[in-house]
């Protein structure tokens, strides 16, 4: 059996998947608002870990696969081993065969990925302390809706250096030519922990107004 595809970071996506996705994204969106009934997660199950609860991301998810036929079953640290001590290995094998793809919203990467390693099912990282590839995603398709293509374009993140920070950092490397421009001295960018090495895709600025000069968004 192949090993199933986990979307843990943004840069595990490539560009071309990305555009397929976002693509896919408009036509779906259109049939949802014709009111055409798209229904390919028909008996299909998501299950949901929330180690950090949120009403955004759960609603989303729940409402998102009800839309394409599919069912959502939420679990909480309440609701499931993982919040009395059982591995996550081991959770991640219960789970996984009883579900189709699984979501995860927790504190460290590793937890995500030790999940994902031991999963027989696609693992979506719902967020992290380190990463929120969704909400980015989410960023993105709202810019292409509203402005057209990204690529190319420039990006002002005026805030902390943080899971969101470091997401836009992966997505400006994957997407090309999308830079960032993160100001400081509030909290310095990590470009470590995207995985980035070079300056080719982000600026660093001291001052706000400076780095959102000339931003596209």
């Amino acid at each position: 059996m192949a090993s199933p595809k986990h979307f843990l970071q943004f840069r595990d996506l490539g560009r071309d998947e990305l555009e397929y996705l976002f693509g896919r994204t408009r036509w779906v969106k259109q049939q949802f608002k014709a009111y055409q009934p798209h229904h390919p997660l028909f008996d299909r199950t998501l299950v949901m870990i929330f180690e950090k609860q949120s009403t955004r991301t759960r609603l989303s998810f729940e409402a998102g696969m009800h839309q394409l036929g599919g069912s959502a079953i939420f679990l909480s640290t309440r609701d499931s081993q993982l919040g009395r001590g059982e591995p996550v290995e081991d959770a991640a094998q219960v789970i996984s065969r009883m579900c189709d793809i699984a979501m995860i919203r927790t504190f460290e990467q590793e937890i995500v990925a030790r999940f994902a390693a031991h999963s027989r099912v696609p693992v979506i990282n719902g967020l992290t302390n380190e990463y929120h590839p969704c909400q980015i995603l989410a960023d993105i398709y709202t810019f292409i809706e509203r402005r057209g293509p990204i690529r190319g374009k420039t990006v002002a993140w005026i805030g902390d250096s943080n899971n969101v920070c470091n997401t836009w950092l992966q997505a400006a490397e994957v997407l090309g030519s999308t830079y960032m421009f993160p100001p400081r001295p509030a909290y310095e960018v990590e470009p470590e922990r995207a995985g980035l090495y070079g300056t080719d895709h982000y600026e660093e600025f001291d001052d706000p107004m400076e780095a959102a000069r000339g931003a596209t968004w």
